[in-house]
């Protein structure tokens, strides 16, 4: 019933002779064909978790099943099923294009021409580049060759380990749409990111911090399940706005999101009234108070604020 399984999945690093607890008692399932979000700041275990589930690293503690197969029993096995990005461009920078995507056919036991119909919508946007070195393409067409390589052996099982970072709007937009494809060719697909507009483009996410989960759910619904009253703050000197509200007893939590700030109260009986006058008295001018609905980014700060 699950492509992919953690089951008490903990792993510590030692850094200048301290203990760094990189994963928590993870626990996590992800269903076949679905396409699985792993949401989370740098830092978080995002990498680490996903490392662990594709054999590459062992954890402490706990164990993990990729299509039924056990991550360190099987290991060989799950390796030959699964296809891997991982967030920095691993390929052969000096090979070509068709070079590098010949290779690791070749590495599978498979060919280009017997798994094209899986790569075609990816490949052909890079194919009029093929004769060139892969080190000297943009990021887009850098990302679209590693997914390439990632499919050419028709995985059941993808890991994509922050595969946006660093590439523009447009690239990042076309990325998700080949994912979409691929989840209908009843792959699943576990994508790690740092952006958090990206969790809506998931069927299911898992929010994770210091590596913890503390959220696993479909993204509207977390959105949904957010109940404290959300307020966008603007006034004509924001940075000091920011700090006079953040230290502010009545003020639960208050973080910059564009040209606003985003606050939640403790307990007001009249938010607007009682912050305008308080905004007042620190002298800030131009002000304005508006209630606004949560986005996915303030449920995860809210989060894990909470769980903190």
């Amino acid at each position: 019933m699950f492509a992919i399984e953690a089951v008490g999945i903990s792993k510590s690093y030692r850094f200048k002779k301290q203990e760094v607890k990189a994963l928590n008692d993870i626990n996590l399932q992800i269903l076949k064909s679905e396409l699985f979000g792993l949401i989370g700041p740098d830092g978080s275990g995002k990498s680490s978790l996903i490392r662990i589930l594709t054999t590459l690293l062992l954890a402490d503690e706990g164990t993990g099943f990729v299509d039924g197969l056990d991550i360190v029993k099987d290991f060989e096995v799950i390796r030959k099923r699964v296809g891997y990005m991982p967030g920095r461009f691993s390929l052969y920078p000096d090979l070509t294009v068709e070079e590098n995507l010949q290779f690791f056919a070749s590495v599978f036991n498979t060919t280009i021409k017997e798994n094209y119909s899986l790569i075609k919508s990816i490949y052909q946007q890079i194919e009029p580049f093929k004769h060139r070195r892969a080190g000297q393409l943009s990021g887009g067409m850098k990302q679209k060759l590693a997914l390439s390589c990632a499919l050419i052996h028709r995985p059941s099982v993808l890991f994509l380990d922050e595969p946006t970072t660093g590439v523009d709007a447009v690239s990042r937009k076309e990325f998700w749409d080949m994912l979409k494809e691929l989840q209908a060719n009843e792959i699943t697909i576990l994508v790690s990111t740092p952006y958090m507009d990206e969790a809506a483009l998931c069927g299911r996410v898992a929010l994770i911090q210091e590596g913890s989960l503390f959220k696993v759910d479909k993204p509207n619904q977390i959105v949904d399940d957010f109940s404290p009253k959300l307020f966008g703050i603007r006034s004509l000197e924001m940075f000091r706005l920011i700090e006079d509200l953040k230290s502010w007893q009545a003020v639960y939590s208050c973080f910059a999101f564009g040209d606003s700030c985003h606050v939640i109260f403790k307990d007001l009986k009249d938010e607007v009234a009682e912050c305008t006058n308080y905004l007042l008295a620190k002298q800030h001018q131009n002000i304005e108070i508006f209630q606004i609905k949560a986005g996915i980014e303030d449920c995860f700060m809210y989060l894990m604020k909470k769980s903190a």
